[in-house]
């Protein structure tokens, strides 16, 4: 016997097996159970969704030699003959071939003749949209007022082709597209009748490619299965379809988190060396995106137990203001993918974008510092220095006026710098409040981009710039001795680097006190490491171990890195300047984590705003005038 294809071999034969239609089944079931049976049906779906399966159960169920029944028996003749296609009061007629008006007249004056062998005519037009216009009026009064023997099926892809006046005298049912969960479920049944090993993740694989069509799913089934050699295989069935993957994208979500622009960029390579699509890719990312925040503000809307777990340890990662922004950038990015380069190009520029606008880890001092702690600025500000060229010594030293060199021959003709001036140029390290003092105490001094050039200046005026820069050298001297004198109590003979000590002190001050939210304020952490600390309570200290709480429902953030308490200790151990070690116990949060405390933080800046823009007067003329309503959710506290 010839090997016959899944969507043939698994077609329903009845309404119980139909998967997928349960709104059509009940209403044509209750129809046939209570004989209240109408003339014309209109089947509307997209491909491979039953539209003609339905048809035929329904021309079985009306010429079953049980009689007019629901559940057709599936063994008589008429429904022998209908399953095999050669029963004569059952006609299929294809209306994007037969669509003239000649076609459409010699089928009605067929249907005014009694069935050969059934209990009724069954007509079905498939794609009944491709009709001509004539071929519509022709129809219209048969339709109206078919003779009691005849019935017909209408069945579309494209309703809004279809004139009103024949939409009125039908029965209209809408089918739907298949869920994933659906095709996946029925895939499974047919692979474990047909003893056909296969992976779950493979069938999901097929069950997206195929966009609701159950045909299209089975079509698919059978390549994947020539395409696996009997087997079907979630990394095959990927090659196949030339679909990216869920773990490409979680990793590319993984170095998103950790800020590891590199480990994005191997994705991107490696994707690329195996052909996969990126505007798949694209798609498939705004999806998980979508997921995510859903994950976020409604985790009972994913229904997978599995797959909701999975998105919960990914949606702590990121903040939900970041996933509709990178949504909004991956939507975009796929559109503009077109306008690329190449497509490798737009999609690597899209991971780019991600990463440029993710959220900066907050540093030390960023609640008072303005974003950048003291230890960075101070880092940064010598270096900057340094690379400047020393044009003069007001852009050196940030403030202090110099006189610019006009020519080689007026620069050695020039007054000598004094030791002190000498001294103030080469300052790596400025005072605040010297330079404050240097320059209140020449108000009558100009910018240097206000001084005319040295030769325009006279005689007399230039010797008295160099008599009051002459004095505001001394002042300057004297001003960095007495300052110099001030911090001489510090013991040079053992340096300690300026930005570390503090932070050192701070840290060990706040472990000391118990204050874990100034601690995770402090720590440079990023990634998953500064979603555990931000989630975990404080319990103690006991000696070298630092005790810490996680609720029960973060546990995956532990489950998923078991290192990250000993990174987390090493961090510490850096900053204190002696070996700790932290330990993580999970248990009900009695007291308040430092994500609650931000979150409770951010609320009471948000009510702030809000009440302070409901009593502005302006915004209140606004309401009053014009009705207006003033948006809550849009209200971002500075």
């Amino acid at each position: 016997m010839s090997y016959q294809v899944l969507a043939r071999k698994w077609r329903p034969r009845s309404f119980a097996s139909l998967v997928g239609q349960e709104h059509v089944v009940r209403a044509l079931t209750h129809a046939l159970e209570t004989g209240r049976l109408h003339h014309a049906w209109l089947f509307t779906g997209t491909r491979g969704v039953g539209k003609t399966t339905i048809s035929r159960i329904l021309a079985k169920a009306l010429n079953c030699e049980t009689g007019v029944t629901a559940e057709p028996c599936g063994q008589c003749s008429a429904c022998l003959a209908i399953d095999a296609d050669r029963f004569p009061d059952y006609v299929e007629m294809d209306a994007a071939s037969n669509r003239g008006v000649d076609d459409m007249a010699a089928l009605l004056d067929q249907a005014m003749y009694a069935p050969v062998q059934g209990r009724y005519k069954v007509y079905m037009i498939d794609e009944v949209h491709m009709l001509t216009g004539h071929a519509f009026n022709a129809m219209l009064k048969t339709l109206e007022e078919p003779p009691e023997h005849v019935k017909f099926i209408l069945a579309t892809t494209d309703p809004q082709k279809i004139p009103v006046t024949v939409l009125s005298r039908c029965l209209q049912f809408n089918l739907k597209q298949m869920p994933p969960g659906h095709i996946v479920e029925h895939l499974s049944r047919v692979l474990e009748a047909e003893a056909v090993p296969f992976d779950a993740p493979a069938l999901r694989h097929i069950a997206k490619a195929a966009s609701g069509s159950m045909r299209d799913a089975l079509s698919l089934l059978d390549q994947a299965i020539a395409h696996g050699a009997g087997k079907v295989e979630a990394e095959q069935v990927a090659n196949m379809l030339g679909t990216v993957g869920d773990d490409h994208l979680y990793a590319v979500l993984e170095a998103l988190a950790a800020g590891d622009v590199r480990a994005m960029l191997e994705v991107a390579d490696g994707m690329q060396a195996r052909s996969l699509s990126f505007d798949a890719a694209l798609q498939t990312l705004a999806s998980l995106l979508h997921r995510l925040s859903l994950m976020q503000f409604a985790p009972e809307a994913i229904s997978d137990p599995a797959e909701r777990e999975t998105l919960a340890s990914y949606a702590a990662f990121f903040e939900p203001e970041f996933l509709q922004l990178a949504y909004q950038i991956v939507i975009h990015g796929r559109d503009e993918l077109a306008l690329a380069p190449d497509d490798y190009a737009g999609f690597t520029m899209v991971l780019l974008r991600l990463h440029a606008f993710r959220p900066e880890t907050p540093a030390a001092g960023a609640e008072s510092g303005g974003g950048r702690s003291a230890v960075e600025s101070g880092a940064k500000a010598p270096a900057a220095r340094l690379a400047s060229p020393p044009l003069s010594a007001a852009s050196a030293t940030g403030g202090r006026m110099s006189v610019p060199d006009a020519s080689p021959s007026r620069a050695e003709s020039g007054p000598t710098p004094s030791p002190a001036e000498r001294a103030v140029a080469a300052d790596n390290e400025p005072v605040p409040a010297v330079e404050a003092n240097a320059q209140t105490s020449a108000p009558g001094l100009r910018s240097r981009g206000d001084v005319p050039p040295w030769e325009a200046l006279p005689e007399e005026a230039a010797g008295a710039d160099e008599a009051s820069l002459s004095g505001i050298a001394d002042r300057a001297e004297t001003e960095i001795a007495s300052h110099a004198e001030i911090s001489r109590p510090v013991d040079a003979s053992s340096p300690q680097p300026l930005g570390q000590q503090p932070a050192c002190d701070g840290v060990q001050a706040m472990l000391a006190a118990g204050d874990w939210h100034g601690v995770c304020q402090t720590l440079e952490l990023g990634g998953m490491l500064r979603e555990l600390a931000q989630h975990c309570e404080w319990v103690g200290m006991e000696g070298a171990a630092v005790d810490l709480r996680l609720s029960t429902t973060h546990h995956h953030l532990l489950d998923l890195n078991t290192a990250l308490p000993g990174r987390l200790g090493e961090l510490l151990s850096e900053r204190v300047g002696r070996q700790l070690k932290v330990r993580i116990q999970l248990g009900e949060i009695a007291g308040e984590t430092p994500a609650q405390r931000n979150e409770a933080e951010r609320l009471a800046r948000h009510a702030d705003a809000v009440a302070a823009l409901e009593a502005d007067p302006f915004v209140r003329e606004l309401i009053e005038r014009f009705d207006a309503t003033l948006v809550e959710a849009s209200v971002k506290p500075l």
